[in-house]
């Protein structure tokens, strides 16, 4: 199981410290949770990552059933065994696939809202998925064959996972739903929930997940339902408005409900402006693949802003990514040097900019946490 403890709440906001403790070790929140989806950081080695100052990764329990299968991995003695991740780690629930390979492939749309796209009435069902009472039917976008996926399978697959912190089985619904969609989406994610509670059979610690959408009322009581229960802890999941002060302003309706003395993980947000915001809403831990998605698109991030290391201006540049940096690639290569791998198509090149970004990253939410114990946040 785990404990957390809050070392210090600010008084200029929701921002708190924590200590989250669990069986493969403490980490100081907040924090960045990187992905790991396929229990690999992509292009780097877990001890890799460790160098990188992470602390803390979550993999995902749909892909992660697909290839190798959860018997696999549970023969090799769980993800940190299979991975040699000695550090603490998360499985998600396999819920937002229910968003990505229904509504979100047939809309074209992300987490966030663009706004104009076909809104979901209730009772409507995706084109390549259907969602029942039960759980989920999907075609497994590895070989087409047909899988199901409901609270009890959520459950048994990351129970054999192994990781310290599982998830419970939710429906992470589009952000064009319709109110009667997203009440009806809430309800039927609730009495997942329960079933979860029912099934969890081992010592890893369960959070409930919030949804609600971009509605005030439903997400309160999503909240207020979620954290009438048994969890250690709590996922927000869902939409998060079409800006970044409307996220904040919502993921702050949350916090306000789910109990004080709980952890609080914000699911699959974290562009590094979204990070202040979300710390000040009293998020705790928050996983985001945006440092290791755009390092693998030749973007790198540093205090000034973003590099695009495919441009040919950059062949030219024999200094560092960002000469304020001290992680063992800025230390080590220049601009040029990088650039050329990445051009050159290089998977070295995609590594290095994965190692940098996830420094820089860390590197900022550490920033985040002094400020906190300053009381400047």
């Amino acid at each position: 199981m785990i404990s957390f403890a809050i070392q210090k709440s600010s008084k200029r906001s929701r921002a708190r410290l924590g200590i989250l403790k669990t069986p493969h070790g403490e980490v100081e929140t907040p924090t960045l949770v990187p992905v790991a989806t396929q229990a690999v950081v992509k292009t780097l080695t877990s001890e890799q990552v460790v160098q990188t100052g992470t602390q803390l990764l979550i993999a995902n329990t749909f892909h992660l059933h697909l290839k190798p299968g959860e018997k696999a991995v549970g023969r090799a003695g769980g993800l940190h065994n299979f991975m040699q991740w000695k550090r603490p780690l998360m499985t998600d629930s396999a819920g937002y696939q229910v968003f990505s390979l229904g509504f979100g492939m047939d809309l074209g749309s992300g987490k966030i809202g663009k706004g104009g796209e076909k809104r979901v009435q209730q009772g409507e069902q995706p084109q390549h998925i259907r969602i029942t009472e039960r759980g989920v039917h999907f075609r497994s976008p590895v070989d087409g064959s047909k899988l199901f996926i409901g609270p009890k399978e959520s459950m048994a697959i990351q129970e054999q996972l192994g990781a310290d912190i599982m998830f419970a089985f939710d429906e992470c619904p589009p952000p064009s739903a319709s109110k009667a969609y997203m009440a009806a989406s809430v309800e039927r994610t609730h009495r997942w929930a329960l079933q979860c509670i029912k099934m969890h059979k081992t010592r890893q610690a369960l959070f409930g997940i919030v949804q609600g959408g971009k509605y005030k009322d439903l997400r309160r009581k999503s909240a207020e339902y979620i954290a009438s229960l048994p969890f250690s802890g709590f996922g927000i999941g869902g939409e998060f408005g079409a800006d970044k002060a409307t996220m904040e302003k919502m993921v702050g309706w949350v916090t306000d409900v789910l109990p004080e003395k709980k952890p609080r993980h914000l699911l699959g947000i974290g562009h590094p402006e979204d990070i202040p915001r979300i710390i000040k809403a009293g998020v705790d831990t928050f996983d985001c693949i945006v440092p290791t998605h755009y390092a693998r698109h030749g973007t790198a991030f540093i205090g000034t802003g973003r590099l695009d290391m495919t441009k040919t201006v950059m062949l030219s540049q024999n200094r560092p990514l960002d000469s304020a940096c001290a992680c063992a690639v800025c230390t080590t290569y220049t601009r040029a040097y990088i650039s050329h791998l990445v051009r050159a198509k290089e998977i070295t090149g995609l590594s290095l900019l994965t190692f940098h970004n996830l420094w820089y990253f860390n590197q900022l939410v550490a920033g985040y946490r002094k400020q906190i114990q300053q009381g400047k946040l």
